[in-house]
């Protein structure tokens, strides 16, 4: 068994309030609160971190960086010290790496061992089992990584051996896939040469924009929809600070809670909008939000804004397939906000939420369900029909371990006609430990 025993379910109700009001500032963003860990382990001298998310899935990745030898100190609130060994120094753990429910932080440092000729075994909870590796092995095995032993499917618990000398390749993502991507690059620090990552469609863009704060040498080029990423190896990284904005993904909750429940206005400050991760902001603005970007600004590279969201009648739109990679974790919750809406919804392309921590569409679709909502599934695509009124509510959804699963149908919860209860909502401290005091704290009603 995995170190990551199933903690007793936690169940929750949430029940229609009145207006959501005030301001709240999300957790830090998740995909750069592990890669700022990830980056402190592979450059030399002290990485600081401000606002990091100290969610579980985040703290995993600190303590496997612990594990290969780096410094990982807490100083305070969301404030880390890391102390990093540098690119190719890094150490062999003495135990598996145990990430939890963490794909981000196993998929992301499985490219990190695929460059460093140490082995390592890989673990986590049961909802991580359960989710496909091979994708991510695949590229790292061309590059000389060998898989040691691995459960069926390519699954977890997998020990690699990484490349004592990796190669340099090229390499085309089968998917839009930042994990992908990621680990052939971290991977690549390591090998002489130059690797460089063909994506059809650009997908979020943290990993490059990291690697060149910490001075390697990183070139784009854009290729069609896609992008054409090329990284010169063996650099030497420096530490430097990072400052890790609010994460748009928990944003998303209560942007959407504001939305739906009448009579909001509440404003949700220091959220980042790279156009890469905005992909629900562009789709809630084409459904009829009312949401307002104030003070434009950049911290740690990245735009951040407060939105100001008030209470809006939406409409039903069609989203395309190649918006997927700019909002793939806010379908669910997307989702929601669509069945709130007057008309039809098409969600397109959503292939790779089946194999998120869930089968997430599955997993919405039955929440759906659950709420008295018209919905059905055509191939990979999800479609939701609003008539414009709140749905019946009244069902108890089941969460499959899945934390935005449980936000979303919570949030629902708060404005449909019947309380909406979830199954367990321990796995919501992965990412956003706090959902439920900030929540509370707009006007939000748990029981």
């Amino acid at each position: 068994m995995s170190a990551s025993a199933t903690a007793a379910a936690q169940p929750l109700s949430a029940e229609r309030s009145g207006p959501l009001r005030g301001r709240a500032r999300p957790p830090g963003d998740k995909s750069i609160s592990h890669r700022a860990f990830i980056f402190g382990l592979l450059s030399r001298g002290e990485t600081t971190i401000e606002g990091l998310l100290e969610g579980d899935d985040v703290l995993r990745t600190g303590e496997a960086c612990r594990a290969l030898g780096a410094r990982v100190e807490r100083v305070g609130e969301g404030r880390w010290r890391v102390g990093g060994l540098g690119v190719g120094a890094i150490l062999a753990p003495r135990a598996a790496l145990d990430f939890g429910n963490a794909g981000t932080g196993s998929r992301l440092m499985m490219g990190v061992i695929g460059g460093h000729g140490i082995l390592a075994t890989f673990d986590g909870d049961a909802s991580l089992r359960k989710r496909p590796m091979r994708r991510v092995l695949d590229p790292l095995l061309l590059m000389g990584a060998q898989v040691i032993k691995e459960a069926e499917g390519g699954r977890c618990p997998i020990t690699l051996r990484g490349a004592l000398d990796p190669a340099p390749i090229l390499y085309r993502t089968p998917v839009a896939s930042a994990q992908i991507k990621s680990a052939v690059l971290l991977a690549g620090l390591n090998a002489r040469g130059r690797t460089t990552v063909v994506e059809s469609e650009a997908s979020r863009d943290h990993t490059e924009k990291m690697l060149v704060h910490f001075g390697a040498e990183v070139a784009i080029e854009p290729v069609g929809e896609g992008r054409r990423i090329t990284l010169t190896g063996r650099p030497e990284l420096n530490a430097r600070p990072v400052v890790v904005p609010a994460d748009p993904s928990s944003a998303a909750f209560p942007i959407v809670a504001a939305l739906v429940t009448p009579g909001s206005d509440v404003v949700i400050e220091g959220v980042m909008m790279n156009p890469l991760r905005a992909g629900l902001i562009v789709t809630l603005l084409e459904m009829g939000a009312r949401i307002e970007a104030l003070g434009r600004r950049r911290e740690g590279g990245e735009e951040i804004a407060d939105l100001r969201v008030r209470a809006s009648e939406l409409k039903g739109v069609e989203t395309p397939a190649s918006r997927a990679p700019s909002m793939i974790d806010e379908y669910p919750i997307l989702a929601v906000a669509a069945a709130f809406a007057h008309g039809e919804t098409r969600m397109n392309g959503l292939r790779e939420l089946r194999v998120k921590e869930s089968d997430r569409l599955a997993a919405v679709a039955a929440g759906l369900a659950a709420a008295g909502v018209e919905r059905e599934i055509v191939g990979d695509d999800l479609i939701v029909q609003g008539d414009g009124r709140p749905p019946a509510g009244g069902g108890v959804v089941a969460t499959h371990l899945d934390h935005r699963i449980a936000m979303s149908f919570l949030v629902m919860g708060l404005a449909s006609q019947k309380p909406m209860a979830v199954d367990d909502t321990a796995m919501i401290a992965t990412s956003f430990p706090n959902f439920r005091p900030l929540m509370e704290s707009l006007g939000a009603r748990f029981v």
